[in-house]
Order: C-alpha cells, then structure tokens, then sequence
C-alpha cells in the first residue's frame, strides 16, 4: 500500500512540474517561431508583394475603380489572432485607381489620388501567403487598433531613415 502513494505522489509531483514549465516553453517556441516567420517574410517580401498585387488587380469588380499602383511601405507590423494564433503581417500601402470613365481612361492623368490602406500578408505554417486583400482607408496602427479585441500586436520593424 506505501507503494502505491509512492506511485500516486510522483504522478502528482510530475503533473505539477509539466504545467509550471509549460508556460515558459510556449513562450519560448512562439518566440522562436516568430523569428523564423520574420525572417521568411523578408527573403519573400518582393514577391509577396507582386502576388498581392496580381491578386488585387483581378479581384476588381466593374464598379470599383482598378488600381493603377500599389506602393508599399518600410515597416511592418506582425500581429497575432487572439483566437486562432494566425500570424499576419501589415505593411502600409497607398493605392492609385484609375477613373471608371471619362476621355483619358486608359491615359496616365486618369490616375486618381492616392488612398490609404494595409495589406496583409498570412503565415501559413512555414512559408507566407496574401489573397490580395487590404484594409483600405486605416494605416497599419489603426487597423490593429480597430481590430484589437481580435488582434495582438507581437512586434513591430521600423526602417532606418539615414
């Protein structure tokens, strides 16, 4: 009989010692795989960019005006999903449209202004994926702000004005 609360205590004591040190492994592993995820979006950053806006560019009903230009920004900002843990990447984007009709439609002066917007950017699993969507009219801040009872924010790069 001492055996078996030998037995019972070692489980309980093994239990006890896995949940105290699985919190800082989570931590640890979600740390590291954010490192990872920043440094693929770097190396695949250009062409991230050309595929969202392939993307967008076919994602355009009749009438919205088409985007003429996408211009991205610098930084980036990396958010998590507060409920799945998807990673994401904002980058800001201003957009030019071209005028939906007129008589220089298909000439550059039919480029409208420039609109605000966020393009974001999923990581899946290893490697990083647009759809071609952006938040348009909020800036990267303000879209993880309007969002951020869904979204966290889990680091942010800032490019080096020299």
């Amino acid at each position: 009989m001492l055996q078996f609360w030998w037995i019972v205590v070692g489980v309980v004591v093994l239990l006890s010692l896995g949940i105290f040190f699985r919190r800082p492994g989570r931590k640890t592993l979600r740390t590291s795989r954010l490192v990872q995820a920043k440094r693929r979006f770097h190396t695949q950053r250009e062409h991230l960019e050309a595929k969202f806006v392939q993307l967008a560019a076919t994602a355009v009903s009749p009438d919205v005006p088409q985007w003429a230009d996408c211009l991205f920004g610098d930084d980036v900002a990396y958010v998590r999903n507060r409920s799945t843990g998807e990673l994401s990447a904002f980058v800001a984007v201003a957009l030019a449209t071209e005028e939906l009709n007129g008589p220089f439609h298909n000439s550059p002066e039919a480029v409208g202004n420039l609109q605000a917007g966020t393009a974001v950017f999923r990581f899946d699993r290893d490697h990083w994926e647009t759809d071609g969507r952006a938040i348009l009219n909020l800036n990267p801040s303000e879209a993880i702000h309007c969002f951020r009872n869904d979204l966290e924010i889990v680091d942010e790069e800032f490019a080096h004005l020299t």
